[in-house]
Protein backbone atom coordinates (compact mmCIF):
# COMPACT_ATOMS: atom_id res chain seq x y z
CA UNK A 1 0.00 0.00 0.00
CA UNK A 2 1.07 3.59 -0.63
CA UNK A 3 0.75 5.34 2.71
CA UNK A 4 1.61 8.59 4.47
CA UNK A 5 1.96 8.44 8.26
CA UNK A 6 2.81 11.08 10.83
CA UNK A 7 2.79 11.66 14.58
CA UNK A 8 3.18 14.94 16.47
CA UNK A 9 1.92 13.79 19.88
CA UNK A 10 5.32 14.10 21.61
CA UNK A 11 8.28 16.46 21.46
CA UNK A 12 9.43 14.61 18.33
CA UNK A 13 7.62 14.98 15.00
CA UNK A 14 7.81 11.78 12.96
CA UNK A 15 6.77 11.42 9.32
CA UNK A 16 7.07 8.43 6.98
CA UNK A 17 5.96 7.60 3.45
CA UNK A 18 5.81 4.16 1.88
CA UNK A 19 5.35 3.15 -1.75
CA UNK A 20 4.60 -0.44 -0.73
CA UNK A 21 8.16 -1.70 -0.84
CA UNK A 22 10.31 1.15 0.46
CA UNK A 23 9.90 3.80 3.14
CA UNK A 24 11.18 7.36 3.54
CA UNK A 25 11.19 9.01 6.96
CA UNK A 26 11.78 12.37 8.59
CA UNK A 27 12.01 13.53 12.21
CA UNK A 28 11.95 17.02 13.69
CA UNK A 29 10.66 19.05 16.64
CA UNK A 30 7.13 17.99 17.56
CA UNK A 31 4.18 19.14 19.66
CA UNK A 32 3.60 22.91 19.26
CA UNK A 33 6.54 23.38 16.88
CA UNK A 34 5.09 20.92 14.39
CA UNK A 35 2.30 23.31 13.39
CA UNK A 36 4.67 25.31 11.17
CA UNK A 37 6.75 22.47 9.76
CA UNK A 38 4.52 19.42 9.36
CA UNK A 39 2.98 20.18 5.95
CA UNK A 40 6.24 21.37 4.29
CA UNK A 41 8.02 18.27 5.62
CA UNK A 42 5.26 16.00 4.31
CA UNK A 43 5.44 17.53 0.85
CA UNK A 44 9.23 17.26 0.84
CA UNK A 45 9.09 13.59 1.82
CA UNK A 46 6.44 12.80 -0.81
CA UNK A 47 8.67 14.44 -3.39
CA UNK A 48 11.62 12.28 -2.33
CA UNK A 49 9.47 9.18 -2.71
CA UNK A 50 8.08 10.28 -6.07
CA UNK A 51 4.53 10.13 -4.73
CA UNK A 52 1.58 12.50 -4.66
CA UNK A 53 -1.19 12.79 -2.11
CA UNK A 54 -3.76 11.78 -4.71
CA UNK A 55 -1.75 8.63 -5.45
CA UNK A 56 -1.84 7.36 -1.87
CA UNK A 57 -4.13 4.63 -0.57
CA UNK A 58 -4.61 6.17 2.88
CA UNK A 59 -3.29 8.65 5.43
CA UNK A 60 -2.33 7.45 8.93
CA UNK A 61 -1.79 9.69 11.97
CA UNK A 62 -1.27 9.41 15.72
CA UNK A 63 -4.53 10.52 17.32
CA UNK A 64 -3.31 10.55 20.93
CA UNK A 65 -3.04 10.69 23.78
CA UNK A 66 -0.28 13.27 23.86
CA UNK A 67 0.41 16.97 23.56
CA UNK A 68 -2.86 18.88 23.09
CA UNK A 69 -1.32 21.22 20.53
CA UNK A 70 0.41 18.36 18.74
CA UNK A 71 -2.79 16.34 18.50
CA UNK A 72 -4.78 19.29 17.17
CA UNK A 73 -2.09 19.89 14.56
CA UNK A 74 -2.08 16.26 13.46
CA UNK A 75 -5.87 16.08 13.22
CA UNK A 76 -6.27 19.32 11.29
CA UNK A 77 -3.53 18.40 8.83
CA UNK A 78 -4.93 14.89 8.40
CA UNK A 79 -8.41 16.27 7.74
CA UNK A 80 -7.22 18.92 5.31
CA UNK A 81 -4.93 16.67 3.27
CA UNK A 82 -7.37 13.76 3.20
CA UNK A 83 -10.30 15.95 2.15
CA UNK A 84 -8.30 17.53 -0.65
CA UNK A 85 -6.99 14.20 -1.95
CA UNK A 86 -10.17 12.22 -1.14
CA UNK A 87 -8.29 9.72 0.99
CA UNK A 88 -9.44 7.49 3.84
CA UNK A 89 -7.84 8.24 7.20
CA UNK A 90 -6.61 5.82 9.86
CA UNK A 91 -6.42 7.43 13.33
CA UNK A 92 -3.95 5.40 15.39
CA UNK A 93 -3.54 5.21 19.17
CA UNK A 94 -0.12 6.59 20.06
CA UNK A 95 0.46 4.08 22.86
CA UNK A 96 -0.10 1.17 20.48
CA UNK A 97 2.51 2.75 18.22
CA UNK A 98 4.88 2.89 21.21
CA UNK A 99 4.29 -0.82 21.82
CA UNK A 100 4.93 -1.61 18.15
CA UNK A 101 8.12 0.44 18.09
CA UNK A 102 9.30 -1.45 21.18
CA UNK A 103 8.49 -4.77 19.50
CA UNK A 104 10.56 -3.72 16.51
CA UNK A 105 13.49 -2.79 18.75
CA UNK A 106 13.22 -5.90 20.92
CA UNK A 107 16.29 -8.00 20.01
CA UNK A 108 15.03 -9.90 16.95
CA UNK A 109 11.97 -7.98 15.68
CA UNK A 110 10.95 -10.84 13.40
CA UNK A 111 10.85 -13.26 16.34
CA UNK A 112 9.25 -10.84 18.81
CA UNK A 113 5.70 -11.63 17.76
CA UNK A 114 4.35 -12.74 21.15
CA UNK A 115 4.80 -10.00 23.73
CA UNK A 116 2.98 -8.15 26.47
CA UNK A 117 4.03 -4.52 26.66
CA UNK A 118 3.14 -1.75 29.08
CA UNK A 119 3.43 1.45 27.01
CA UNK A 120 4.19 4.69 28.86
CA UNK A 121 4.18 8.29 27.62
CA UNK A 122 5.02 11.41 29.59
CA UNK A 123 1.77 13.36 30.12
CA UNK A 124 3.48 16.26 31.92
CA UNK A 125 1.67 17.77 34.92
CA UNK A 126 3.34 15.10 37.09
CA UNK A 127 1.60 12.19 35.33
CA UNK A 128 2.08 9.67 32.55
CA UNK A 129 -0.19 7.80 30.16
CA UNK A 130 -0.22 4.02 30.63
CA UNK A 131 -1.74 1.23 28.55
CA UNK A 132 -1.04 -2.51 28.28
CA UNK A 133 -0.99 -4.42 25.01
CA UNK A 134 -0.55 -8.00 23.90
CA UNK A 135 1.03 -8.98 20.60
CA UNK A 136 0.18 -12.45 19.26
CA UNK A 137 1.34 -13.49 15.84
CA UNK A 138 2.24 -9.89 15.06
CA UNK A 139 -1.25 -8.53 15.88
CA UNK A 140 -1.79 -6.13 18.76
CA UNK A 141 -4.68 -6.24 21.23
CA UNK A 142 -5.35 -3.71 23.97
CA UNK A 143 -5.55 -5.37 27.41
CA UNK A 144 -6.86 -2.26 29.19
CA UNK A 145 -7.96 1.29 28.49
CA UNK A 146 -5.41 4.08 28.60
CA UNK A 147 -5.15 5.71 32.02
CA UNK A 148 -3.28 8.57 33.72
CA UNK A 149 -1.15 7.75 36.74
CA UNK A 150 1.66 9.23 38.78
CA UNK A 151 5.03 7.60 38.11
CA UNK A 152 5.34 6.06 41.59
CA UNK A 153 2.00 4.27 41.12
CA UNK A 154 3.13 2.21 38.14
CA UNK A 155 2.47 -1.50 38.73
CA UNK A 156 3.40 -3.64 35.72
CA UNK A 157 1.64 -6.95 35.27
CA UNK A 158 3.77 -9.99 36.22
CA UNK A 159 3.26 -11.35 32.70
CA UNK A 160 4.69 -8.25 30.98
CA UNK A 161 7.58 -8.81 28.59
CA UNK A 162 8.83 -5.22 28.78
CA UNK A 163 8.10 -1.58 29.58
CA UNK A 164 8.36 0.91 26.72
CA UNK A 165 8.05 4.67 26.37
CA UNK A 166 9.70 8.03 27.03
CA UNK A 167 9.36 8.26 30.84
CA UNK A 168 12.48 6.50 32.06
CA UNK A 169 14.65 9.62 32.08
CA UNK A 170 12.25 12.29 33.27
CA UNK A 171 10.77 10.12 36.06
CA UNK A 172 13.81 7.95 36.79
CA UNK A 173 13.87 8.79 40.49
CA UNK A 174 10.16 8.18 40.97
CA UNK A 175 9.50 4.96 39.10
CA UNK A 176 9.37 1.83 41.26
CA UNK A 177 12.30 -0.57 41.11
CA UNK A 178 11.48 -3.49 38.84
CA UNK A 179 13.18 -6.88 38.43
CA UNK A 180 16.13 -6.96 36.04
CA UNK A 181 14.14 -9.49 34.03
CA UNK A 182 11.70 -6.75 32.98
CA UNK A 183 13.48 -4.72 30.29
CA UNK A 184 12.86 -1.02 29.75
CA UNK A 185 13.01 0.28 26.20
CA UNK A 186 12.93 3.96 25.28
CA UNK A 187 10.42 4.17 22.44
CA UNK A 188 8.26 6.82 20.77
CA UNK A 189 5.17 6.54 18.54
CA UNK A 190 7.15 6.72 15.30
CA UNK A 191 5.62 7.10 11.86
CA UNK A 192 7.38 3.91 10.75
CA UNK A 193 5.58 2.05 13.54
CA UNK A 194 2.31 3.49 12.19
CA UNK A 195 3.23 2.23 8.72
CA UNK A 196 3.80 -1.29 10.05
CA UNK A 197 0.46 -1.32 11.87
CA UNK A 198 -1.65 0.33 9.18
CA UNK A 199 -2.16 -2.35 6.48
CA UNK A 200 -3.82 -4.89 8.79
CA UNK A 201 -6.00 -2.23 10.42
CA UNK A 202 -7.06 -0.78 7.08
CA UNK A 203 -7.83 -4.28 5.79
CA UNK A 204 -9.99 -4.82 8.90
CA UNK A 205 -12.04 -1.73 8.02
CA UNK A 206 -10.70 0.77 10.54
CA UNK A 207 -10.24 3.54 7.98
CA UNK A 208 -12.62 6.48 8.38
CA UNK A 209 -13.65 9.55 6.34
CA UNK A 210 -11.53 12.67 6.77
CA UNK A 211 -14.22 14.32 8.90
CA UNK A 212 -13.68 11.63 11.54
CA UNK A 213 -9.96 12.31 11.94
CA UNK A 214 -10.39 13.29 15.59
CA UNK A 215 -8.02 13.42 18.57
CA UNK A 216 -8.09 11.08 21.55
CA UNK A 217 -7.96 13.08 24.77
CA UNK A 218 -7.50 11.22 28.05
CA UNK A 219 -7.09 14.35 30.13
CA UNK A 220 -9.58 17.22 29.79
CA UNK A 221 -7.43 19.68 31.68
CA UNK A 222 -5.38 21.87 29.35
CA UNK A 223 -3.51 24.08 31.81
CA UNK A 224 -2.56 24.42 35.45
CA UNK A 225 -4.34 26.76 37.84
CA UNK A 226 -2.63 29.83 39.28
CA UNK A 227 -1.97 27.94 42.52
CA UNK A 228 -0.54 24.96 40.63
CA UNK A 229 1.70 27.22 38.57
CA UNK A 230 2.98 28.78 41.79
CA UNK A 231 3.80 25.35 43.19
CA UNK A 232 5.43 24.41 39.90
CA UNK A 233 7.63 27.52 40.08
CA UNK A 234 8.67 26.37 43.54
CA UNK A 235 9.72 23.08 42.03
CA UNK A 236 6.98 20.71 43.22
CA UNK A 237 4.91 20.35 40.02
CA UNK A 238 6.10 20.53 36.36
CA UNK A 239 4.49 23.53 34.64
CA UNK A 240 3.89 22.14 31.14
CA UNK A 241 0.50 20.55 30.49
CA UNK A 242 -0.76 17.99 28.00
Amino acid sequence: MKLLAFDTSTDSMSIAVSDGSRAWQHTGPGAAQASATLIPAILELLGQAGLTLAGLDALVFGRGPGSFTGLRTACSVAQGLALGARLPVLPMDTLMAVAEEARFQHQDPQAATNLQVTALLDARMDEMYVQRFSCTGGRWTSLADCTLIRPENLQPDPTDSLLAGNVFGVYAARLPVFPDSLPRLTALPTATALLRLAPALLAAGHGVPASQALPLYIRDKVALTTEERARAKAGSVPAAGR
